[in-house]
């Protein structure tokens, strides 16, 4: 049995010095607080250069979306390129044309924003670096808590930093001699929200408000108004703690009230962020809620671990699965689904990729938390009304999903996200990797619709050729390679098998219900994937994919119809001979950080185990890990944090702890001496 504690604290974050690109989070899935060696975002102002790539202290939740006032409500009036689609005009939003106020505006709104920031303050004034000097910062995996030394003026200050794990609210406990002699506070002041990074905006105090509505002894309330965003923050205090609100900075200082010999050395905070005005629970209850949900989370989800073993490279892997586990576990557990960088920061003004949502969430299903799969495919059901609108507003029957989007499932206009086709199978993934933990006639029934208009569009995209006597894919459309002309992409490999790959699971859902299937005739007739000399390609009409720039950049993506997907129409031994063509030629600092734990995969089908895990662990500039787990993305569009990387790599392992359909079992090499718990096989 795996001796759980040991493999997750031995992993925990122990920081010395101060560090800038990877600062250390809380959060509980739907809400998450970014801090500073402070264990607050004292030096907020320290982590915001975007030129550097720093990471930004931000106090984010699912639900904190906010619209500039003169941001455009809907895209009615945006004018649209026309795409000839076998013969007919379709339009899609890829460029402004000569609107751009409106396509940009589009763009921004809706977006996340910074919810708060919480600071040390020294006799009410802004406490300041030369003052402080650090100590220890160490991230507790094991009960989700983060502890805080470092000394103001030679004076050691103490803190305690956690998230409630079923309330959005934030909880602090600070011990320090500065606390008894009433010269040590803190501050929560209130930005205007921005589409920016850092979700922040300081320097526009006259557009937003924040006034206290009621204070009652033992907690505050505040209203918060920017444009049409409202939103509560109420914060628990102790009998003693002194409030004041400075208006004008749109902030409010605490500190300790107590006296004399009764005055003590600490503190401690709840501070609640939401919707809805209410009282968040006592610190005291905090704690023991927070204690029993990481427990469970550790002890009952699947484990891998590698605690006997002198291989550097097992060693490794194994910090990045439990971190991994901690960072998706803190910020892709809500009912919406998470942004590239989830509550951390705005990427892509904090939008969701829904073409990323099968590398944010499938490890879940595979590491016993299933529970968390099932949430995503019901924001699949819950947008089926607007994927239905866009699906008619270009011909097609079915739904067609969007790519990126905010909570509303609306399309956001995009030179890229309109024209994308790889997330319309992801519903029916995720919705059978869900099945195949709970093979239920119910489940069945509740998804019925959802799997099967998904797929109708699927096939009503489908072109059909009469002079080779097959369905086709496109054109028009971009590749999960987008670096190709979306008017000349036919049967992109992975496009092409995913859709045929849905189009069979979606007849076999049906079947389960004891319905025909609907999709059968097309399944039998789809062209094949394009191959040249051996390999495959990155479409049809690119010949060119090993040989000429741009072609060999960006996402191999071919390589995930046998690695994401088990294609039977594969070649092996072209799939290997494609493999190492990339490896030989690809510009590898194009990649993102999903790539590299879907070509692990394929490597893992192809039975090439040894690299699998080299490709995990490939030194990359976009396969980086930081010593807070995240991926950061270094180069073009450089990310400070990248979760689709993290998912991908339980993904990957997963697979290699348990294998796959048809060929289950542990494919670590031996000098591992993997130990497997709960890990469940991969399709």
């Amino acid at each position: 049995m795996i001796d759980r504690y040991r493999m997750v604290t031995r992993h925990n974050p122990i920081y010395i010095k101060e560090e800038k690109l990877a600062p250390l989070s809380v959060g509980n899935g739907r809400f998450c607080f970014t801090a500073d060696f402070t264990g607050l975002q004292t030096f907020f102002d320290s982590f915001t250069d975007d030129a550097a790539g720093e990471f930004p202290l931000c106090t984010m939740a699912e639900w904190g979306w906010h619209r500039y006032a003169d941001a455009p409500q809907t895209a009615t009036g945006l004018r649209l390129t026309p795409f000839d689609t076998n013969g007919r005009s379709v339009g899609y939003a890829v460029d402004d044309t000569g609107q751009r106020e409106l396509f940009y505006g589009l763009r921004r709104n809706a977006h996340k924003f910074h919810l708060g920031l919480l600071s040390f303050t020294l006799k009410n004034r802004a406490l300041t670096r030369e003052q402080c000097d650090p100590i220890q910062q160490t991230l507790d995996l094991w009960s989700g808590i983060l502890f805080s030394k470092f000394t103001v003026n030679g004076k050691h200050v103490h803190v305690e930093t956690f998230v409630h794990p079923y309330e959005d609210s934030l909880c602090i406990r600070i011990v320090s001699p500065l606390v008894k002699e009433r010269v040590l506070g803190m501050s929560l002041e209130f930005p205007y929200a921005s589409h920016r990074k850092s979700g922040a905006d300081f320097t526009s105090s006259h557009l937003h408000t924040v006034s206290i509505i009621e204070v009652e002894r033992g907690h505050i309330i505040l209203h918060r108004v920017m444009d049409a965003t409202e939103y509560y923050v109420t914060v628990r205090l102790g009998t003693d703690i002194l409030a004041q609100m400075e208006s004008e900075r749109h902030r409010v200082l605490f500190e300790y009230g107590g006296s004399g010999e009764e005055a003590e050395e600490s503190l401690s905070f709840v501070i609640h962020f939401g919707l809805k005005n209410r009282l968040p629970s006592l610190f005291t209850e905090a704690e023991t809620a927070r204690n029993v949900f990481w427990r469970e989370y550790w002890t009952k989800g699947g484990a891998i671990a590698f605690s006997d073993t002198m291989d550097p490279r097992a060693i490794e892997l194994e910090r990045l699965m439990v971190l991994s586990q901690y960072v998706t576990a803190i910020q892709c557990q809500g009912e919406l689904p998470p942004a590239e960088t989830g509550l951390s920061c705005n990427s892509w003004y904090g939008k969701f990729h829904l073409e990323m949502i099968f590398w944010h969430m499938a490890h879940f299903a595979l590491w016993g938390r299933v529970e968390e799969v099932k949430r995503m495919v019901t924001y699949y059901k819950e947008i089926l009304p607007v994927s239905r609108r866009i699906a008619a507003s270009q011909g097609y029957t079915g739904a067609r999903l969007p790519k990126m989007c905010d909570p509303s499932g609306e399309n956001t206009p995009s030179s890229v996200a309109v024209l994308l086709l790889w997330q319309q199978p992801h519903p029916i993934m995720l919705a059978e990797l869900c099945y195949r933990a709970d093979s239920s006639l119910n489940f069945l029934r509740e998804y019925r619709e959802l799997i099967v208009e998904t797929a109708e569009f699927m096939r009503d995209f489908l072109r059909y050729d009469e002079s080779r006597g097959v369905y086709v894919l496109g054109p028009p459309y971009i590749s999960a390679q987008e670096c190709h002309d979306p008017r000349i992409v036919l049967n992109a490999p992975y496009e092409l098998e995913y859709f045929r790959w849905a189009l069979m699971k979606a007849d076999e859902w049906l079947e389960r219900l004891g319905e025909c299937p609907h999709f059968h005739g097309y399944i039998e007739n789809m062209a094949s994937p394009a191959y040249k000399d051996g390999v495959y390609l990155a479409h049809e009409n690119c010949p060119d994919t090993f040989s000429l720039p741009p072609f060999y950049t960006d996402h191999p993506s071919m390589l995930a119809m046998f690695g994401v997907l088990n294609s039977e129409r594969v070649d092996k031994a072209f799939m290997s001979a494609t493999l190492d063509k990339v490896l030989a030629v690809w510009d590898m600092n194009t990649l993102y950080g999903w790539d590299f734990p879907m070509m692990a995969m394929t490597a893992c089908r192809l039975g090439r185990y040894e690299d699998a895990v080299n490709l995990l662990l490939m030194d990359s500039p976009k396969n980086t890990y930081l010593p807070n787990g995240h991926n950061r993305q270094i180069g073009d569009s450089a990310l400070p944090l990248y979760l689709p990387g993290n998912g991908g790599l339980l993904l990957a392992a997963a697979m290699l702890a348990a294998g796959f359909d048809g060929n289950e079992g542990c494919h670590f090499p031996k000098s591992f001496n993997a130990e497997v718990e709960n890990i469940h096989a991969y399709i």
